[in-house]
């Protein structure tokens, strides 16, 4: 029996059975537009993880004083913190470096120009903070030469700051998103102590070659490059070499300290604000976005599966398991020193605390406040020099003839 005699017989009236079944169909339809959404959503988050960027403006210029040679910038968590900072602009000047603090509110903060800027300049009020505060290899008055290194994917640029014998190198790289001019300011603590410095680039970063899907895969690839550097100091008579990595950066030395056919000459790592685990950094960066948890979740399922490398447009998976150094902390032979910063604000401390007491022979840390991502330096470089050296000291690793207390 079928038709409104069937429903009859059930209680239900043929209004009712078709008024449900268009609830049922609006449902659906609601259902398909919300999984359609959170689709586009996680799919546009985990593109903008792999996917290199140019630098975002985060701050405005609210005045300048050319007479007076000040700034004011709009109040951010980064333009109101004590020390000296870089500031990238456009217009008549493309980088001014800045001073200490003269006077803040709570919309705005005067600092000093350390960059000294005419009355005729013209500059956008658009402007990025930065703390590399150095930004070209001039800057630092000492030696060096413009090199290339060959890397799997061709030559990599790479800046060279002789120093000493030439028998202890650190080579620094740079974070996500930077270049290695963020590398600068490590190089006159180490020349002072006779280690030879080489500034590193790596595939997609802008300077080096870039990879066939043009994106990052936040240090499971990209330590090949840096590897190249470790061969190449080899050439030039290195025996022992310190890695240092800001941020990814720190996620590429660590990659590479477990990876590397060189590990024999690697006798520490010196790591800023480290990445040690990406997962806690996406989780706590999907929190600051106030993303919904299904919309983070699964930006990191297609991240780290084959089938949403196609989606992503990255070249493969992210092996998230092999990236966090955590879990992998059995397999760390080298001494570590973390200097992080508990306020760091970008790139969360947790991980490099729990790789503290995962191996706590090898591991030791130094934890700052206040200081924002990567700009211990810029914050309190006195700490932070006597923190490198004084770690390099107990490791053996200054060279004989070097003044420790350089």
């Amino acid at each position: 029996m079928t038709g409104p005699r069937r429903a009859a017989r059930s209680g239900a009236s043929p209004a009712l059975v078709a008024g449900v079944r268009v609830a049922l169909t609006v449902l659906s339809a609601a259902l398909a537009g919300i999984l359609g959404v959170l689709a586009v959503l996680s799919t546009r988050v985990a593109r903008r993880v792999v996917t290199p960027a140019d630098r975002v403006a985060d701050t405005r210029i609210l005045a300048l004083d050319t007479a007076a040679q000040t700034i004011t910038l709009e109040r951010t968590d980064d333009s109101v913190l004590p020390g000296r900072y870089g500031l990238f602009t456009s217009g008549t000047e493309n980088y001014l470096k800045l001073g200490s603090v003269l006077a803040q509110d709570a919309a705005s903060v005067k600092r000093k120009l350390l960059t000294h800027v005419g009355p005729q300049s013209r500059i956008s009020r658009d402007a990025a903070f930065s703390g590399w505060y150095f930004d070209r290899p001039e800057d630092l008055q000492l030696p060096f030469s413009s090199e290339l290194i060959g890397s799997p994917l061709g030559p990599c640029p790479a800046w060279l700051f002789p120093a000493g014998d030439g028998d202890v190198w650190v080579i620094a790289v740079h974070g996500r998103g930077a270049t290695r001019a963020e590398c600068l300011r490590a190089v006159p603590l180490f020349h002072g102590l006779g280690i030879t410095s080489l500034l590193v680039s790596y595939r997609n970063d802008g300077e080096a070659p870039r990879s066939r899907a043009g994106t990052y895969a936040l240090g499971a690839t990209e330590w090949r490059d840096v590897d190249a550097a470790v061969g190449f100091a080899r050439r030039r008579g290195a025996r022992r070499i310190i890695l240092m990595g800001w941020s990814m950066g720190g996620a590429i030395a660590l990659q590479l300290a477990l990876s590397s056919a060189h590990r024999s000459v690697i006798a520490g790592l010196v790591l800023e604000s480290p990445v040690i685990d990406w997962r806690i950094v996406l989780d706590y960066q999907a929190r600051l976005m106030k993303l919904p948890p299904a919309v983070k979740d699964l930006a990191l399922g297609a991240l780290g599966s084959e089938w949403g490398a196609t989606i992503t447009r990255a070249g493969g998976r992210i092996p998230f398991e092999q990236l966090d150094v955590v879990a992998r902390a059995d397999e760390l032979r080298h001494p570590i020193l973390i200097l992080h910063s508990d306020d760091d604000g970008f790139v969360p401390s947790d991980a490099s605390h729990d790789l503290v007491v995962a191996r706590p022979d090898l591991v030791e840390m130094q934890v700052f406040e206040v200081a924002r991502h990567t700009k211990l330096w810029n914050y309190d470089q006195e700490r932070w020099t006597a923190s490198i050296r004084d770690w390099l000291d107990r490791q053996g690793l200054i060279p004989a003839g070097a003044g420790a207390d350089s």
